[in-house]
């Protein structure tokens, strides 16, 4: 067997693993998600050989531990204990008042896609939108009777609108640098084509949220406990570091709840604790699904996409659809589109200079489909992150996310109907 497939093979043994056997099984509890990774990730270690077990170990831990990792497991660490502390403090319940108070009935869901894409084009990260919107968005779930996978997929979904449209975006910034053009013109190029489908899904809330209602009787709201999100939601949205913005987050919850009578000092460090232990195991699946994905970039599975990938293009929509079809494989291998189009980016950019493609269009189809990719896999920082404050599996929120695969469609229309003209 070619060894780029073989390279390939953990990914297939964790797909087999967890999402055929929990569709057999029609429980996608039955199969822990943790377990998937276990055994793919031994199976990983086991097939590379040729080398050293020791080094072979390495090389797991090596992807497991990187910079960008850990980095991660410390926000989601911050996470943990900010929504426990807020929820255990009254932070959650206030807010999910005043929103309801605020919101009409019939635009709950709308208000919330809303928030997302707002925030998210503010503050320019799926990931912190999502920490400061999901649990607002489960506990109005709660209150409402509403689906909480769906309003929590309306938050996620959302998300993705600044994340793939900010100018302070990882992605934008990492899509334009390596195709040498400014942000704004990408921007441009963005906004005609994900636009339309924020508008459409914004209807589809609007007309599937006539049913959700407010509750008749909503008690009355403690301002003082919603200052820990106002005072996140501002704070990033003026552009500070989310895990700064988290810090701040958990010393006003505790500060408010010992204030207030919510807990006391060693109250609200077990909120912390309790907080921190229910990411546990978000951060085993991120350290896994780095080591995993490690070795197969080691293995040679990530050059095997690219090399197969770029073999038989033929034109501008030829070259255009390879930069998609590449950009979304790499990111389905490292659930990362940051760093998707970091690895596919220099490619990209000669397979567009090569074909004529605008260096601006080529630009939006790596961020686009990037986000649309990353906003889909149920193992992706976003959907783990969303999952874990909402207290639900990450495979019950992807019948829900519209917004992801809205604007996949609309970017795989661009492609073929040479939309927009003036970039195609």
């Amino acid at each position: 067997m070619n060894k780029g497939l073989i390279a390939l093979s953990p990914l297939l043994v964790f797909i087999l693993l967890y999402l055929v056997t929990s569709l057999i099984a029609a429980d996608f509890y039955k199969v822990p998600i943790t377990v998937a990774f276990m055994l793919s990730s031994a199976y990983a270690v086991v097939i590379n050989g040729g080398i050293p077990l020791r080094k072979r170990i390495d090389t797991f831990s090596k992807g497991a531990g990187t910079g960008q990792m850990m980095l991660m497991i410390w926000i989601f660490v911050l996470a943990g204990a900010f929504a426990n502390s807020a929820k255990v403090m009254g932070s959650i319940d206030a807010t999910v008042n005043l929103t309801l108070n605020l919101l009409p009935g019939n635009m709950l869901l709308a208000g919330l896609f809303l928030a997302a894409c707002f925030i998210s084009l503010s503050i320019g990260t799926s990931v912190g939108t999502i920490v400061a919107l999901t649990p607002i968005a489960a506990g109005i779930a709660h209150h409402t009777g509403a689906s909480v996978p769906m309003l929590t997929a309306i938050v996620a979904g959302g998300s993705f609108f600044g994340d793939n449209l900010s100018f302070i975006s990882d992605t934008t910034i990492v899509a334009t640098s390596t195709q040498g053009c400014k942000q704004s013109d990408k921007f441009h190029v963005n906004s005609f084509i994900v636009v339309p489908a924020a508008l459409v899904i914004l209807a589809v809330y609007i007309l599937t949220g006539s049913g959700v209602r407010s509750p008749q009787s909503i008690p009355d709201i403690e301002y003082v406990k919603v200052i820990p999100y106002i005072a996140v939601l501002i704070t990033a949205v003026f552009g500070m570091n989310v895990m700064a913005v988290l810090t701040m987050g958990l010393l006003l919850t505790g500060i408010i709840g010992l204030y207030g009578g919510a807990f006391d000092v060693y109250g609200w460090f077990q909120s912390m604790g309790d907080g921190i232990i229910g990411m546990g195991e978000l951060i085993i699946i991120t350290m896994m699904a780095g080591g995993l994905l490690e070795m197969i970039k080691q293995g040679g599975g990530i050059d095997y996409i690219i090399r197969h990938i770029t073999r038989r293009i033929r034109g501008k929509r030829g070259a255009e659809l390879s930069i998609a079809g590449l950009v979304s494989l790499v990111n389905l291998c490292t659930a990362n589109n940051t760093v998707a189009i970091l690895t596919v980016g220099g490619i990209a950019k000669q397979i567009g200079d090569r074909f004529g493609v605008d260096n601006r269009k080529c630009a939006s189809i790596l961020d686009t489909f990037s986000c649309t990719v990353q906003g889909l896999i149920p193992y992706g920082a976003q959907m783990l992150m969303a999952a874990g404050l909402a207290a639900v599996n990450p495979v019950s929120i992807l019948p829900y996310l519209y917004y992801p695969l809205a604007v996949g469609i609309a970017a795989l229309a661009a492609i073929i109907f040479r939309y927009p003209r003036k970039y195609s």
